[in-house]
């Protein structure tokens, strides 16, 4: 999960492995927490909904483009738990 992530964010070094990680973990633990109960990592809606939610977390410069991020997690993570 951790080299899909950092393919969707564009990052190629390991200085913010344990970050991503960290961002990775948690999403996983916030669609648990939304009654998500497939959260296979090999899953492409859930791998989608994880680099969504990581972008959202690594800083996203543009206010608007993290608040389209947030609202289309917020569909996936809605989605997913039904």
């Amino acid at each position: 999960m951790l080299k899909l992530v950092k393919q969707a964010l564009r990052i190629t070094g390991d200085d913010f492995d344990a970050e991503l990680q960290m961002h990775i973990f948690a999403a996983l633990a916030d669609l648990g927490v939304a009654g998500v109960t497939n959260t296979c990592e090999t899953d492409p809606l859930i791998q989608q909904a994880v680099c969504t939610y990581c972008k959202i977390n690594m800083g996203i410069p543009d206010d608007a483009e993290a608040k389209r991020l947030k609202s289309s997690y917020d569909e996936q993570k809605a989605q997913l738990s039904m």
